[in-house]
């Protein structure tokens, strides 16, 4: 989080001496002047949920919005602060605070293929925090200068975000026949660190990601904006649900760490014994690699506008 810190200093700093240095006022409309650069402070209410290996729906696992269940959506929320030139191209500075979470149990009396699925009976649920840097396009203000025009810039504006983030997480299993839940990713369920999977590396709580999306800004007055949007963040992890390949023989978690500690692993990591008593520890496909996980979210924001001069 002091990266975060350190870009969100830089870029308030920057803006700000920006602010000063290119105070060239045009009309707004005839109660306001506008600057060439003008900045928003605000918070947002978010919608969140998650694509992962875990829960989906029927038949075999689908492509986004096909595959998901929205009774794992989660609220969650923000703060940002932006830096718009002629209400064109800015740069924004974001903070998103949430909850993600799937259950192979949402597949309950599906009796196709899918049943898999709910037999492996996995689920993961974590707090996430996130820093993310977005560059904001409004081809609007683009195809039409209206700081050189005589018209009044319109008060609806679609808009597309692009940027780079860095998020922190922590995937945690709920214990079998308890209300407790557990951090996963000590446990190596799927044999991360073991010497006899040397191709499966222990997994980073903090990542890189780039959120992209689409969005509308409404303005409200010229002091207030109200804002809809939807950011996809692609992700370079396949673990955000802990799941990604194959089991790992229960002699393994033995080898690697104490009985008590193995017990746990080897618990968390397999629980389709509960669903299905007559299988057998360690075999089969666990997850599947062939896709990162991915996370998202659907935004409301409300901001307050400075740089704006009323006209005396």
């Amino acid at each position: 989080m002091k990266r975060l810190k350190l870009i969100f200093s830089f870029v308030f700093v920057l803006s700000l001496a920006s602010f000063k240095a290119d105070a060239q006022y045009y009309f707004y409309n005839d109660e306001y002047y506008d600057n060439d650069v003008t900045f928003e402070v605000g918070a947002s209410l978010n919608a969140m949920n998650c694509l992962t290996d875990l829960g989906g729906k029927k038949g075999i696992g689908k492509r986004f919005l096909k595959d998901l269940n929205t009774g794992k959506t989660h609220v969650a929320g923000g703060v940002f602060f932006s830096a718009m030139y002629r209400n064109a191209i800015g740069v924004r500075v974001e903070g998103t605070f949430g909850k993600l979470s799937a259950d192979d149990n949402v597949l309950s009396g599906i009796t196709d293929i899918a049943k898999e699925r709910y037999n492996r009976n996995l689920n993961f649920r974590t707090t996430l925090t996130e820093g993310s840097v977005l560059a904001e396009i409004h081809p609007l203000f683009i195809i039409n200068n209206y700081a050189e025009s005589d018209a009044y810039p319109p008060r609806l504006s679609p808009y597309l975000l692009a940027g780079v983030g860095y998020f922190s997480y922590n995937p945690q299993g709920q214990v079998p026949g308890t209300n407790n839940w557990v951090d996963l990713q000590p446990l190596s369920t799927e044999g991360q660190g073991f010497p006899e999977y040397p191709d499966r590396k222990p997994y980073k709580l903090q990542q890189i990601n780039i959120p992209v999306g689409l969005g509308f800004k409404y303005e409200v007055n010229p002091l207030f904006n109200l804002r809809l949007e939807g950011i996809y963040r692609i992700l370079n992890t396949d673990y955000l649900d802990d799941v990604s390949t194959t089991y790992v023989t229960p002699a393994s978690f033995l080898s690697n760490f104490t009985p008590t500690k193995a017990a746990l692993a080897q618990m968390m990591s397999d629980k389709q014994i509960i669903k299905r008593p007559n299988t057998i520890g360690g075999k089969g496909k666990r997850g599947s690699p062939a896709e990162k996980d991915a996370y998202f979210s659907l935004n409301l924001k409300i901001s307050f506008v400075l740089g704006r001069q009323k006209i005396k």
